[in-house]
């Protein structure tokens, strides 16, 4: 496997490559490809931007008739018939029957850019600095997603400070501590020090953090303590929408409604790059041009992004998701977590994380990734010392397929307990 051209050339920066280390040529649904011909199933799905599988002959057939029409690639914020189709596709067939009533921003074309321009707008709107977020969060690598954003090597990483962000302790963090009482002595006692902040911000699934699903009364009463005090509520689905939850939008199963929703990854339809930051009419307050980036709205991934709303909605993608996390759900229960009673699961829909933390075994999960690896399954780490094997196929993998990946990992879960 020839890989002297990336050692030698490209930064250290580069990450998944080391964990992953062959050169990939292919792939087709939840299948990998690498140079050698060898086949890989992918329980990673490009960090969640994938979930209608790669290279989706649908959204595929939709992309080359659009290029050989010889459609605009590049059109800035113009008006353009795929950004039309793309919104009047979308607020019809998404938003308005789940009664959401949102503008949408085209902001740059990945998670971090949809998040910038929603923290910005929640400021300008509150005329308020300080962004509540949650312990274990994240939400991007500029700088200010990344002041809220938690894991130390990625803050490590800004070389500033990071600024204007109070976090306050996950719910699932201390049993005993009401995160919701404790934000509102925050905002009330005139001696904690913590300015009322424009908007709390958080993931109702913690992807990143864990794998940590909070809980439908929470999220209730977060809307709740926000109506109240005026606060913006605002909702990262870069990682857990596009059905990745169940759900199209991972607030849904609570029955709120965000005041702002960032998305991006699986919304591009085919791994295309495209973000969106949708929020209520009124907080639209943007002058022209306030907000902006050169490739905000890539036309290509209008064209994917609608595609895949049409295969979401024709193939019940949903539907799927909730089947497959089932069978995730009950193959893990009942043949991996009786390896060891140390071992939790966490998850929902098809985003699921097996915690190997209370095994005191070093970096026990890089491990047992490294085995999946050997055994031709893609799956990475999240949570607190990357201590979870984080499951995330394809939302719509082929079920055959799926309990192949699960009995690689189970043998590489048995392989590396064996020894303990």
């Amino acid at each position: 496997m020839n890989t002297e051209t990336f050692e030698r050339y490209e930064s250290e920066v580069r990450s998944y490559c080391r964990r992953f280390p062959t050169v990939f040529t292919k792939a087709k649904g939840a299948l990998l490809f690498d140079e050698n011909g060898k086949e890989y199933i992918d329980f990673f799905s490009g960090a969640g931007s994938v979930n209608y599988g790669h290279n989706n002959s649908y959204i595929q057939e939709k992309l080359i008739d659009y290029l050989k029409s010889d459609g605009i690639l590049h059109a800035l914020d113009m008006y353009t018939i795929p950004k039309r189709e793309f919104i009047d596709f979308f607020e019809t067939k998404v938003l308005l029957p789940r009664g959401l009533n949102y503008k949408i921003q085209f902001p740059g074309p990945t998670g971090t850019n949809a998040n910038e321009a929603a923290i910005k707008l929640a400021r300008k709107n509150k005329k308020r600095r300080n962004i509540f977020a949650l312990m274990g969060a994240f939400h991007g690598m500029t700088l200010g997603a990344l002041a809220m954003t938690t894991d130390k090597c990625s803050r490590e990483g800004a070389g500033v400070s990071l600024t204007d962000v109070t976090f306050v302790p996950a719910p699932y963090m201390f049993p005993e501590l009401d995160s919701i009482e404790y934000m509102e002595r925050l905002i009330t006692d005139d001696h904690s020090g913590i300015e009322k902040p424009a908007a709390v911000m958080i993931e109702t699934i913690q992807a990143e953090g864990g794998i940590y699903v909070f809980d439908v009364e929470w999220l209730k009463r977060l809307r709740a303590f926000c109506d109240k005090y005026d606060i913006l509520l605002v909702v990262d689905d870069v990682q857990v929408g596009c059905c990745r939850s169940g759900t199209f939008f991972s607030f849904e199963r609570a029955g709120i409604v965000p005041d702002i929703v960032t998305m991006s990854k699986s919304i591009g339809g085919y791994g295309l790059p495209f973000a969106i930051t949708m929020f209520k009419p009124e907080l639209d307050i943007w002058s022209p041009g306030e907000h902006n980036g050169t490739f905000r709205g890539n036309q290509l991934a209008f064209i994917a992004a609608k595609a895949g709303l049409e295969y979401m909605l024709e193939h019940n993608v949903q539907q799927i998701s909730v089947k497959n996390g089932e069978i995730i759900k009950g193959f893990i229960e009942k043949e991996i977590l009786p390896l060891d009673s140390r071992l939790a699961l966490r998850g929902i829909g098809s985003i699921w994380g097996i915690d190997f933390d209370k095994i005191p075994v070093e970096d026990l999960a890089g491990k047992i990734m490294a085995s999946c690896f050997e055994k031709n399954l893609i799956i990475e780490g999240a949570g607190r010392k990357n201590s979870v094997v984080k499951l995330m196929p394809p939302v719509v993998i082929d079920e055959v397929v799926l309990l192949r990946g699960l009995s690689a990992l189970k043998e590489a879960v048995t392989d590396n307990l064996k020894n303990i």
